[in-house]
């Protein structure tokens, strides 16, 4: 008798291997007995043909689906109300992918619409990016101008109740449908508070979320800012347009630029490797490493910054998160902006989201991301260049009880009266908000001085030669 391998027609593998399939407790002994494999063995062309079985290493765990039908048919049989058959099936698969990671998750019709809603920049809900940890829901950072961030939700809160019902034991897609709602109701948020030994409580109005992703001002004279509440699918354009409109008020070239990430957690891949690209003139930016091939991929900047090496700042917290790290990593890596703040969030996985049919889908994560240096920010975070922790600063006079122009009969300087009026129109064209702000204040103060620096490094070398 001649044995080949498998040069069976399509249509015959298929049958035999649905006959494997529904084989259940005789599944492994199909693989492993050499009776049993003459059960699949066939003729073909007047020749004995034997299939080879895959590795049984490789097969599904048959004693572990044996448990998952027995405990399926248990619920069946026996829980207080009747459960379906889809019901417990969505279970199953939620499950599975929570028990992961915090943000591996099934998405229902009504989670796939707001995932879709989300990145677009409208959405129903307090305003808030939220995680999981320890059981409770933990504000990664308000959105600004969002019902949440007026009513004083921090980074960094932890939720233990909605309205009267304990977060604890909830999933985070049970806690996050509970936040939306209706636009004008209320919902009371129970929070725990670093620093506050008693639970607040915080009501806030739900309303349609509508985020502006870039905002634009100038802060001191040639002094630009730019703040990027969260990465959207048209991020990278609106961070162009708004330094394009800066320069424009300036009516030249910027001295210096804050870039401020501070309570950004994150979004679009896409539009944080765009802003990078914007900035860099070249090279690596982000690459992502993953078990899959479709995985691993490498974004790079192309030639050309649009700033000409202007010097930048760029503000980071606790609530920077996941696209505002891959954007402050690749310009601290290039050596390209000096990052200020507190330690990030550490957000460093990369979550791809697949359809299931029109209305279903899984966000999975199936990738971490590097730096260009090759830096892992997952649980981590990126630590920033000079660490400036958030204050309240009371000015204090530190000038003398008098000055040389108090003396009677002093000599009259040449330019007296033109210093003192033109350090009151600095001091007004700061603004309330760098006063109030002591990291922006911080990151303002260092552009001045890289910007002297800078002035006095190319007058010194001007006709100078080696």
């Amino acid at each position: 008798m001649k044995r080949v391998r498998s040069t069976l027609p399509p249509r015959i593998m298929r049958k035999l291997t649905l006959a494997t399939c529904f084989i259940t407790a005789s599944g492994i002994a199909l693989a492993q007995d050499p009776q049993s494999r003459e059960l699949l063995e066939g003729i073909q062309d007047g020749e004995r043909v034997e299939v080879t079985l895959p590795d049984p290493e490789k097969q599904l765990p048959l004693d572990d689906l044996r448990k998952f039908t027995e405990v399926f048919s248990r619920i069946k049989d026996a829980y207080v109300e009747e459960v379906s058959d889809q019901q417990l099936l969505e279970s199953a698969i939620k499950g599975m992918l929570s028990d992961l990671d915090p943000h591996s998750t099934y998405l229902a019709p009504k989670d796939y619409e707001e995932l879709e809603e989300s990145t677009s920049g409208e959405f129903g809900g307090l305003g808030i990016e939220v995680g999981m940890e320890n059981g409770f829901v933990k504000v990664i950072a308000p959105i600004d101008d969002t019902p949440a961030q007026k009513a004083g939700v921090q980074a960094g809160d932890l939720i233990i109740k909605l309205d009267e019902k304990p977060v604890k034991g909830m999933s985070l897609e049970e806690a996050v449908q509970l936040m939306r709602g209706k636009p004008g109701t209320v919902l009371t948020l129970t929070i725990m508070r670093e620093g506050e030994s008693a639970p607040i409580e915080i009501d806030v109005t739900r309303d349609i979320i509508k985020v502006t992703s870039v905002k634009s001002r100038m802060l001191d004279n040639g002094y630009g800012y730019l703040r990027i509440t969260q990465f959207q699918a048209d991020t990278g354009g609106q961070f162009r347009d708004a330094l394009k409109k800066l320069e424009t008020e300036h009516g030249a070239d910027l001295d210096g630029l804050v870039i401020d990430l501070r309570n950004n957690p994150g979004g679009v891949l896409q539009a944080a490797v765009e802003t990078a690209d914007a900035l860099l003139d070249g090279g690596l930016i982000v690459y992502t490493e993953g078990r899959i091939q479709s995985s691993r991929l490498r974004f790079s900047a192309k030639p050309g910054d649009i700033m000409a090496g202007t010097p930048i700042v760029v503000l980071i917290n606790g609530g920077s998160a996941s696209a505002s790290e891959i954007l402050a990593g690749a310009l601290q890596d290039h050596q390209r902006a000096v990052i200020m703040g507190t330690q990030s969030f550490g957000k460093g996985s990369v979550q791809t989201v697949i359809p299931l049919d029109e209305t279903h889908a899984i966000k999975m994560t199936t990738a971490r991301y590097y730096t260009p240096d090759g830096r892992s920010i997952q649980a981590t975070g990126i630590e920033p260049d000079i660490m400036v922790r958030p204050a309240e600063l009371t000015e204090l006079d530190g000038q003398p009880f008098f000055t040389e122009a108090d003396l009677s009969g002093h000599l009259e300087g040449q330019n007296e009266g033109q210093e003192r009026d033109r350090s009151g129109e600095q001091a007004a064209e700061t603004g309330s908000m760098v006063q109030r702000d002591y990291q922006l204040r911080s990151a303002l103060n260092l552009l001045k001085g890289m910007h002297i620096l800078n002035r006095r490094g190319t007058t010194s070398g001007e006709g100078s030669g080696e």
